[in-house]
């Protein structure tokens, strides 16, 4: 990619691109590390630097830019924040992958009461390609009746069933997509979605509430009809908030509970 002057980024102070025309919401300037950080990340969402590849020095990237390296550090350390850049002392700055161990498992927060977690076992029980329902296809910006994947899987802690996942994905995004090749694959779920059809996950949202095991729930988590789970609907994205996996999960909490840690 070309470098690029400061001013065909970055327009000068004053002009119609800089400031909020009368009655306008909010002023249109942003610090220029903020605009710094927006390039970056195009160019991630764009490929230029796949995941696991290091990016440009600090000091490239500033002359790329025509800025100072205190204002790129500034961009990269937002990003590294947001786990979409990694730093490693010694060796430079890389795009982050789910085929790190540390964030293979970066949405599950799912934690035994005793003991330390030694990850999860998967089971596919159905991988099949199906029309959106209206709420599934309202959650992921398509049109009711869109081609979706769906996926069902469980998750098992030392052999006993602990999760059931019920997996929506835009079937435009995950074309070849197959129970084949999901049961052949032996690596974390969202590496796959990563390696082989390009669609990095992110952030996630996330609802949790309680209810009661209904009996196809509760034969497949080997618990009895009735007892109580914690559902758990997540909400996937990747670069621009763009919504890439509906998962509905229901989790057996007698000897896992859920933890997450507050900034």
């Amino acid at each position: 990619m070309p470098a690029l002057s400061a001013s065909s980024v970055f327009p000068p102070s004053g002009s119609a691109d800089s400031a909020a025309a009368p009655g306008e919401a909010g002023p249109a300037f942003s610090p220029l590390y903020r605009q710094i950080k927006d390039l970056l990340t195009r160019s991630l969402q764009g490929g230029e630097w796949k995941p696991g590849e290091a990016i440009p020095s600090e000091m490239e990237l500033a002359a790329r830019y025509k800025v100072s390296q205190g204002t790129v550090r500034k961009a990269v350390d937002e990003l590294a924040t947001e786990n979409l850049l990694v730093r490693r002392q010694g060796k430079g700055t890389f795009v982050a992958t789910h085929a790190e161990e540390q964030t293979q498992y970066r949405f599950l927060r799912l934690t035994p009461d005793e003991g330390a977690s030694g990850g999860m076992q998967r089971r596919l029980l159905d991988c099949r390609r199906m029309r959106a329902a209206a709420d599934v296809a309202r959650a992921l910006g398509l049109k009711s009746g869109d081609p979706v994947i769906f996926v069902r899987r469980l998750l098992l802690g030392d052999g006993q069933p602990v999760v059931l996942d019920d997996i929506f994905l835009p079937g435009a995004l995950f074309k070849g997509l197959t129970a084949e090749r999901m049961g052949g694959y032996r690596g974390p779920m969202y590496r796959l979605f990563e390696s082989e059809f390009g669609v990095r996950m992110i952030r996630a949202e996330e609802k949790i509430r309680a209810l009661a095991a209904d009996e196809v729930q509760a034969a497949a988590l080997q618990v009895a009809p009735g007892a109580p789970l914690l559902s758990v609907e997540r909400l996937s994205l990747t670069y621009g908030d763009r919504p890439v996996e509906l998962r509905r999960g229901l989790y057996r909490t007698d000897r896992h509970h859920y933890r997450n840690e507050l900034m």
